[in-house]
């Protein structure tokens, strides 16, 4: 494969799709194949970074079974259980963020579906956050009917993220309390509604490269604008716990190729971030345009701060666009 040839023809027009033999990916010089992806995001994407944070809203005493989750009923892991937080907790985490310029905030539910009064008390704080807020408002609260969408939608939230996780395939063998098609359904009625979907996946649960590909191939046909790739980092207590942990060469690789099948749309660098060197900085030069910031578990070992000194030291600009737009304002 010729893999800088492939993103000039990608700038100009060209695009992957299940017809095309992308088996070539799996053994191209990973250099070559990143400073491809590099070109491919510059092109589309530029020198913006968008920065996400989430909070867990409520955490733990989750119904379903998906084998990588700490927080699972199923398995017995050291992960926090609480209710759903106190709305100025929420509120002042969203401020906080917004003071620290990050683009876009969410919260995350656990379980299969909000408690229905727990949907009410998260419809009141996005609202408040609406008005009182100039940061971006994102949610992950499993499945929710086309109704719950609108109300969200009607109180400021724009995004919604819902992960796909791995292939079609390989779906089974992670989750059988829901299903595939249940996942394509919740990103459709999202979509319907008039909300961007944020959905990617977890690489190193036991997929093959052919898994991750059809992933990639997946997420390009739902039009998703925004793609999360999480490494898995094996938790005690699930049933994952014994996998061993990628390689960051694995890691580049994978995020490379996701940039080819899915141009247009933000690479985001998700969870595992301590797998790699510089909690991923070298992901930056391989296709990636976005990230979850912040103190969380998923991204151990940074901050808001020393991400965004990061991206500056590599010439990227970590603006909000909602602060770009006061600025011109």
């Amino acid at each position: 494969m010729d893999c800088l040839k492939l993103a000039d023809e990608i700038i100009g027009g060209r695009r992957l799709t299940r017809e095309d033999d992308l088996n070539g990916f799996v053994t191209a010089d990973l250099e070559d194949l990143r400073t491809g992806a590099d070109r491919i995001r510059a092109y589309f994407i530029g020198d913006k970074v968008d920065l996400c944070t989430i909070i867990s809203g409520r955490s733990g005493k989750c119904s379903e079974n998906c084998k990588f989750c700490a927080q699972s009923a199923r398995y017995h892991t050291a992960c926090d259980i609480y209710d759903l937080m106190d709305e100025e907790e929420i509120l002042s985490a969203a401020r906080e963020n917004q003071i620290e310029g990050v683009s876009r905030f969410s919260i995350v539910d656990s379980g299969r579906s909000p408690l229905p009064g727990d949907f009410e008390k998260i419809v009141s704080v996005f609202r408040k956050m609406h008005d009182t807020l100039k940061i971006d408002l994102c949610c992950s609260l499993g499945f929710l009917t086309a109704e719950q969408f609108k109300r969200l939608h009607d109180a400021g939230v724009k995004s919604v993220h819902c992960n796909l996780e791995t292939s079609r395939r390989f779906f089974p063998s992670i989750c059988t309390t829901h299903t595939y098609e249940d996942k394509i359904e919740n990103i459709r009625r999202a979509q319907q509604e008039g909300m961007r979907v944020c959905s990617g996946g977890i690489i190193g649960m036991g997929e093959s490269w052919e898994d991750r590909i059809d992933l990639a191939l997946e997420l390009s046909e739902l039009g998703i604008f925004s793609i999360p790739i999480n490494s898995l980092m094996p938790i005690p207590g699930t049933p994952l716990e014994d996998l061993p942990r990628l390689s960051e060469e694995e890691i580049l690789r994978t995020i490379a190729i996701f940039r080819y099948i899915d141009p247009e749309a933000d690479i985001r660098l998700a969870g595992g971030r301590a797998l790699m060197r510089d909690n991923g900085r070298e992901t930056f030069t391989s296709g990636a345009s976005a990230s979850i910031t912040g103190n969380m578990l998923t991204t151990s070992g940074s901050t808001i701060a020393s991400d965004k000194a990061m991206l500056k030291e590599l010439g990227r600009d970590t603006t909000p666009v909602w602060m770009a737009e006061g600025q011109r304002a």
